[in-house]
């Protein structure tokens, strides 16, 4: 994890401070990462799973467009009570929690029988995962100054995009090589490789997490003053607000709005990727699951490459603008190639590259406006109100699909919210979004 030092820090102490942050970053970040992965593979392993499910259960796609937006139900509902728990509770035990909680239901989908089944357990996972996602990043704001969080939240995407460029191979392999074994479709050996590691790494995250800087044994007295210092120094003109406190900010329902259209068209690519590849190669699962991973081999890269470039120039917005442009693109051109592979598989390439590298660089924007329980509340929120953009994104296209037979108008709508995005960060965002980081 090279973290170069950017910003106006210079000399001594800015080696020792970027030194720390590479520590605690050693420390922290591949667990984390780790546990990203497989809440990633969670959400998106139904989407391998689709043509078995449906086929051995006789599943319509309106279906399970929504028993795939279950999930996010169940999700949006106990995720802001969620993060507020982790606040008082201390990350540490509350994230092993979610993932012990979550590992368990995912397994039980092996049990599905009926479309009921089907959506009752769906939600049940995202409500028991409710509060992953931004409880990390509220972890994140705690431990890393302001300059560095482009690129560490970058760090714990590239664990999205990796759960995409390994999960879909091994998600074809496992559908394909381990269907019938032990008397278990390959779509239930899928749910319980994405469910039981998770017991594991929730007893993980109890022994190597700390909930803040100064529990940190494996720190000195003087880094720990100085890593508290930086994240003081950075959040001075920032109030410690309330919930209700948080909401009132200018500009934070406006980011949360461009993040409900940024989330419908990252479900868009999660959840009908994989089923564009199979309509225009006619291939098997495994050739799927390895063209599936092309996406999201370009939004690691693209992510990595902007975390830092972002860090560099402070200009969050204009990044994250660019993304939704370049996934637009990506949405448009997919449309236009639906039934061409190789011209297909180039805009599935930019739009991972948009799509998937807007979410991490989107999430240097909340910490602009809030801090402490306004920040763990906000940032929940946030990621609540842009959950609804799961829901709509997988029965929009399900619905489109199954009127017209084609997911073709529905990719020119997604492409055109991602336009929308884009000119709300560049045109519509107040000054303390708009503050460059490098500034503080």
């Amino acid at each position: 994890m090279a973290l170069a030092t950017t910003g106006p820090l210079a000399g001594t102490d800015a080696f020792t401070e970027a030194s720390v942050v590479r520590k605690v970053a050693w420390r922290l970040m591949p667990l984390i990462m780790i546990c990203y992965l497989f809440a990633f593979f969670d959400r998106i392993n139904i989407s391998f799973a689709k043509f078995q499910l449906q086929s051995d259960l006789g599943f319509s796609n309106v279906a399970y467009g929504l028993g795939a937006s279950m999930f996010v139900v169940g999700y949006v509902i106990f995720e802001v009570p969620s993060n507020l728990a982790l606040y008082r509770v201390g990350a540490r035990r509350w994230i092993a929690r979610i993932m012990i909680s979550w590992g368990i239901a995912t397994a039980l989908m092996i049990f599905i029988r009926t479309e009921w089944h089907f959506y009752v357990l769906r939600f049940l996972i995202g409500a028991m995962e409710a509060g992953f996602a931004p409880g990390i990043l509220y972890y994140l704001t705690l431990w890393f100054p302001a300059s560095f969080r482009g690129r560490i939240t970058s760090f714990m995407f590239v664990a999205s995009a990796f759960a995409g460029i390994v999960g879909a191979p091994v998600a074809g392999l496992i559908l394909g090589g381990l269907n019938g074994v032990g008397g278990l479709a390959g779509w239930q050996w899928l749910f319980l490789a994405g469910g039981l590691p998770c017991l594991i790494l929730g007893a993980l995250v109890l022994t190597r997490l700390d909930d803040r800087i100064a529990d940190a044994r494996w720190l000195s007295e003087g880094e720990k003053q100085l890593l508290s210092s930086r994240i003081a120094h950075h959040n001075r003109e920032i109030g410690d607000h309330s919930l209700w406190g948080a909401i009132k900010q200018p500009g934070f329902l406006l980011i949360a709005f461009v993040y409900f259209l940024l989330q419908i068209g990252s479900y868009g690519l999660n959840f009908w990727g994989p089923d564009l590849i199979k309509t225009a190669s006619g291939g098997a699962a495994a050739s799927v699951g390895l063209l599936t991973a092309i996406p999201y081999i370009c939004g690691a890269i693209s992510m990595v490459v902007i975390g830092r470039l972002s860090d560099a120039s402070g200009e969050r917005p204009k990044f994250v603008a660019g993304l939704a442009v370049a996934a637009a693109a990506g949405f448009f051109l997919a449309g236009l190639f639906d039934k061409q592979i190789v011209p297909l598989m180039i805009a599935l390439a930019l739009l991972g590259s948009g799509i998937v590298a807007s979410i991490p660089t989107f999430w240097t924007l909340p910490a602009k406006l809030v801090t402490g329980v306004g920040a763990a509340g906000g940032i929940a929120l946030i990621n609540t109100l842009g959950q609804f953009g799961g829901i709509v994104s997988p029965v929009l296209v399900g619905w489109v699909k199954d009127l017209t037979g084609s997911t073709t108008p529905a990719l020119y709508g997604i492409g055109l919210l991602c336009l929308v995005a884009a000119g709300l960060l560049l045109f519509c965002m107040p000054e303390s979004l708009r503050r460059n980081d490098r500034s503080l």
